[in-house]
């Protein structure tokens, strides 16, 4: 990279608006799909719209990770933010639901560039200590999309066309990819060998079955013969993978990173703080509307401290990682999100709206060191050719968890349901009146009675989720303690 040349003001911001466009898509199409449902009708097929997004620009993350190490950080972001605005333009113009769905795998193609390679050209541009603060400042964009998501969503909707959900994201990509061909200068990348074509189609099929298998398993009626032959693919396709990158003279993924005991431990770490990321993300405000009556415009800033202490976190994995051993970061972090995670999982469930706000302090900060100082850290154990290739592993492991934790997390919670329903069979007690519960302009709909019986039984749903959370990061935090990490990270 030619530092001296590169505009790093303009080049964060430019990186900013693109990771904010991508983080946004899934919670503002969530807001806008009951207008869409009505307009293309298609509602036994509408969860794909999100489905394969997820699954697009999760599978390609890897493969973007590579490019990016063999032709150059740019190009590779350009093309993929191309790809992205190609994918919304396309979605915004659908006249049916197939082809919003097809639109949208191409938007998540597209998608799947953009953190990874993000992150990346903020390794290329800044120096370790102050390149927490930038990843801190642009991973923030997730925090303030899931609070601004709904509200544009609801704005677009009413005022507009829910097609324009899709079509905003033009503008402000074009000024992303503009300042990117302004000002990053970048150094053309020569004589690399051809991309690892089967790796690709391997660990496609692997990827692919393995989040298709939990979609299956998530579904009301299980096709028990269906999920074991996907899982059966996903597993097939992950040891020819692995077979595959063994002798692949360029492998997309490198097996020899995971011999690095300190590459390991970070990204299985942030893998298992992902898991109770989507728990706290998706829960906290179900838990605040469905069982205090908040609002959801209330309910929704229940993670708001969170969002703003993850910066201030990010901060601070700056300041650790020229001081302390990676394990030593990894014990505070991940110590603060277990004590954090422990106390939601025992909380009653009538609690204060503002103990979550309090403990979203705490708990930002642990997620801003973690993902900050693991994503740093994988890159500054790995030689610089792959430090692309490190990259796009940290954000991979994170997607996944997340994708197969949410389904994981949704049967939980419906086999809760269906245990407390058992358990007070006088109530006459059904799923369904659970979707009136959590709404707070439904909840009235509900004899008064059953109310309080209703909250007890979610309430154990909730418990029963961060519970699972937390043994996953005691799990990640237990493997730190067994390993000793040997060098303060330069």
């Amino acid at each position: 990279m030619e530092k001296e040349k590169t505009n790093k003001g303009m080049v964060t911001f430019a990186l900013f608006i693109a990771t904010f466009l991508s983080a946004i898509e899934g919670t503002i199409v969530s807001t806008a799909m009951p207008t869409i449902v009505g307009d293309l009708h298609g509602i036994s097929i509408m969860n794909w719209v999100f489905s394969i997004f997820l699954m697009t620009s999760t599978l390609t993350t890897p493969i973007y990770g590579k490019l990016a190490d063999n032709i150059g950080r740019k190009p590779v972001f350009i093309s993929g933010l191309i790809i992205f605005l190609a994918g919304s333009m396309l979605s915004g113009l659908s006249a049916s639901m197939p082809q919003l769905i097809f639109w949208r795998a191409i938007q998540g193609i597209g998608a799947g560039a953009v953190l990874p390679i993000s992150n990346t050209i903020i390794a290329d541009i800044y120096p370790p200590e102050k390149r927490a603060q930038i990843m801190g400042i642009n991973n923030s964009a997730w925090g303030i999309a899931s609070v601004a998501a709904p509200l544009l969503g609801g704005l677009i909707v009413d005022n507009f066309s829910w097609r324009w959900v899709f079509f905003i994201n033009v503008p402000f990509g074009l000024l992303s990819m503009g300042l990117i061909i302004a000002f990053l200068k970048e150094n053309a990348r020569v004589g690399h060998s051809r991309l690892d074509v089967w790796g690709v189609v391997w660990l496609s099929v692997a990827i692919s079955g393995l989040l298709y298998g939990v979609e299956l398993i998530n579904k009301t009626t299980i096709n028990v013969f269906a999920v074991v032959i996907v899982f059966a693919m996903a597993i097939i396709g992950l040891l020819l993978f692995i077979r595959q990158e063994k002798r692949a003279a360029d492998p997309i993924i490198l097996l020899d990173l995971f011999k690095n005991p300190t590459f390991a431990i970070q990204n299985f770490a942030v893998g298992m703080m992902s898991v109770f990321l989507i728990a706290f993300d998706v829960y906290i405000p179900s838990w605040t509307q469905g069982i205090l009556g908040l609002p959801a415009t209330l309910a929704g800033f229940a993670t708001t401290p969170s969002s703003i202490f993850w910066i201030v976190g990010s901060f601070f994995a700056g300041k650790m990682l020229s001081k302390l051993k990676p394990q030593k970061i990894l014990m505070i972090s991940m110590g603060l999100l277990v004590v954090g995670g422990t106390v939601i999982a025992l909380l009653p469930a009538n609690v204060s709206f503002y103990v979550f706000l309090f403990i979203g302090i705490f708990l930002g900060m642990g997620f801003g060191i973690t993902v900050t100082g693991s994503t740093i850290i994988s890159q500054s154990v790995v030689a610089p050719q792959h430090i692309g290739m490190a990259t796009s592993f940290n954000t991979l492991i994170r997607s996944l968890s997340q994708s197969i934790f949410i389904s994981i997390f949704g049967i939980v919670m419906n086999q809760s349901l269906l245990h407390g329903i058992s358990q007070h069979p006088e109530a006459h007690l059904n799923v369904d009146m659970f979707n009136k519960m959590i709404n707070p302009h439904t909840v009235n709909e509900l004899p008064n009675k059953l109310v309080p019986v209703m909250h007890n039984i979610y309430h154990s749903g909730l418990k029963n989720i961060f519970i699972i959370a937390v043994v996953c990061m005691a799990l990640a935090f237990i493997y730190n303690l067994k390993h000793q990490d040997q060098d303060v990270v330069q």
